[in-house]
């Protein structure tokens, strides 16, 4: 997984058929998907219950590229290994989600693992200021993690902003995760982020057996994100 700038599109399984997500996964890359996003959630830390270690280990074999799994669970090191034995490529703790981030960063490091931080809406960049040399990813969510389909949260722009300055020349992504569609994405392409995680955005008007769809809403997002950056 080596590192660069350039416009990444993440779908989310959230968005795409339950009943179906192996065939969901092959369509998104094969339609240009960079990574496939992975919402872990608990029905603690967030207001709602998805996927646990055992289906992301089931999703592992129908996923080429990255994998990219977004703890959004407290407590979160317990089940660190789990997810790293499942086959993800990146893990992302929140902030929020315990009183030992750092220790939380070290111990997927020590998996083996691209490292993740997220950061809720609510949440300042400085809250990670002090963690950007033992990170590989900054998450910025723009919505009130739980559910998808919510609208974009404007204010967290100048928060990516912010974070894309602090980061300097460190090789770490800022992925932007809720409300990214065609309007939203050259917002936050402007503002620093180069990992764009879309959920009904990419899924709609498609399905598996038609996955054109899916690749015209792909191609339309980083289009206008790109478009952003000149």
């Amino acid at each position: 997984m080596p590192f660069n700038r350039s416009i990444k599109i993440a779908p989310s399984i959230l968005a795409a058929d339950f009943a179906n997500f192996g065939a969901e996964c092959r369509a998104i890359e094969a339609e240009g998907a960079d990574w496939v996003h992975v919402d872990v959630m608990d029905g603690h830390f967030v207001p709602n219950l998805t996927f646990g270690p055992a289906m992301c280990a089931a999703l592992r074999p129908h996923i080429k590229g990255v994998m990219d799994v977004h703890l959004m669970i407290a407590p979160v090191d317990p089940y660190l290994e789990a997810f790293a034995n499942a086959g993800a490529d990146i893990l992302t703790a929140h902030v929020e989600a315990g009183p030992h981030i750092h220790r939380t960063l070290q111990a997927i490091r020590g998996l083996g693992k691209k490292a993740g931080v997220a950061l809720n809406p609510g949440t300042p960049v400085g809250a990670v200021a002090g963690l950007l040399d033992m990170v590989d990813l900054v998450c910025v969510m723009t919505v009130n993690p739980g559910f998808g389909g919510q609208g974009f949260i404007d204010s967290q722009l100048p928060k990516i902003a912010e974070l894309r300055r602090l980061i300097g020349d460190r090789p770490v992504h800022i992925e932007v995760d809720g409300g990214v569609t065609v309007t939203t994405a050259p917002l936050v392409a402007k503002a620093g982020a180069d990992a764009l995680v879309a959920g009904s955005a990419v899924f709609k008007g498609g399905s598996v057996a038609n996955p054109g769809g899916y690749g015209t809403n792909i191609r339309a997002i980083r289009a206008a994100a790109e478009a952003a950056l000149g």
